[in-house]
């Protein structure tokens, strides 16, 4: 465990540097977030481009410590496809921050990620019967993986809107995988390391980013923390379940918000706007760090519980989880007609 604390320990004292600077290099191109009236409600100019430090901490620690990744079943071309993948992530972050991309442009990179994935070798060969025993994908893999890490990035990307709120997930679902590839039954070590890094990270650059932010993680970090997050469930031999419950109520109000918008007639992929769930919360009163806080607290619970459940435990789970989701919809929608009737 000394091993892994030292690389914990590294990690974050390299994310938060780097993190530093980076944000005085967002400065000097002008890379800055400018407040509006509609749902960028922060105080003066935040520096974006904050992904750069996660990405560069989390690649570089992997490369220093690259021969303990490849103890397992996973190889050269699957790393390398996830370091490429992230690479056109981050490019096109870039550059959306910078100018400000239509979201037909920004569409790009994701794909450009999944691709490289992919072409990288990684697939999921099986998901676990809940009943018993397993499904076999074949050709349906890629498919799968596609939705799959499309999903993670755009709830992700869609759930940044509170300082902390992305970073800190992640570390939560990365410290939950972490721990999931350590004990005997699931033992990875090379997963654990990629996971730990990550979580660290986002730790490192969580002391920049906690309320109130000096720094944003702009279009390549929203998208590389869930992208990140997703590959690292696949990789780890399909543990999709347990990044579910950790990122559940994200995913389940990104879902909520696509179909609000297919409904009325709107982009389901463009930019955040005032009716997700973590602005509801500032809504009812709660301030930011207690909205983030709250959030928080339920990726710890479910996650957790995703290290003692049995696979129809975490079925169960899901569906609890999917339960807590229609309350909070049924809730707000009460609030909502309680306001017009004022």
């Amino acid at each position: 465990m000394l091993f892994y604390l030292q690389i914990f320990v590294i990690t974050i004292l390299l994310s938060a540097g780097l993190t530093f600077l980076v944000i005085q290099l967002a400065k000097k191109l002008k890379i800055m977030d400018r407040p509006d009236k509609e749902r960028k409600f922060h105080r003066g100019n935040i520096p974006l481009l904050g992904g750069l430090g996660i990405f560069f901490a989390f690649f570089i620690v992997l490369f220093i410590f690259r021969g303990y990744l490849l103890v397992g079943d996973l190889r050269p071309s699957h790393w390398l496809g996830f370091f490429i993948g992230a690479s056109f992530l981050m490019i096109g972050g870039f550059l959306d921050d910078k100018y400000n991309l239509k979201p037909s442009r920004q569409f790009i990179f994701p794909v450009l990620a999944i691709a490289s994935v992919i072409a990288g070798g990684v697939e999921m060969e099986k998901i676990t019967n809940p009943l018993g025993g397993y499904f076999y994908l074949g050709s349906l893999s890629a498919v799968l993986i596609s939705f799959w890490l499309l999903g993670m990035m755009y709830t992700t990307k869609l759930l940044d809107g509170l300082d902390g709120l992305v970073s800190g997930t992640t570390a939560i679902g990365s410290l939950t995988i972490f721990l999931f590839t350590l004990t005997p039954k699931y033992y990875q070590p090379d997963i654990s390391l990629a996971a730990l890094a990550l979580a660290a990270a986002s730790i490192g650059f969580l002391f920049f980013n906690w309320h109130p932010a000096r720094v944003f993680l702009g279009e390549g970090g929203s998208l590389f923390l869930g992208y990140a997050l997703g590959v690292l469930a696949v990789i780890s031999g399909g543990k999709i379940a347990i990044a579910l419950l950790v990122m559940g109520i994200p995913i389940l109000d990104v879902a909520w918000t696509i179909l609000r918008r297919l409904i009325a007639g709107q982009n389901p992929f463009k930019s955040a706007d005032r009716r997700h769930l973590h602005f509801r919360l500032l809504e009812t009163g709660l301030s930011e760090k207690i909205s983030v806080l709250l959030f928080y607290t339920i990726s710890i619970m479910f996650g957790l519980s995703a290290l003692f459940l049995q696979s129809i435990g975490k079925v169960f789970a899901l569906i609890a989880l999917a339960g807590l989701m229609l309350l909070i919809v049924i809730f707000f929608a009460y609030l909502d007609r309680n306001k017009k009737k004022v």
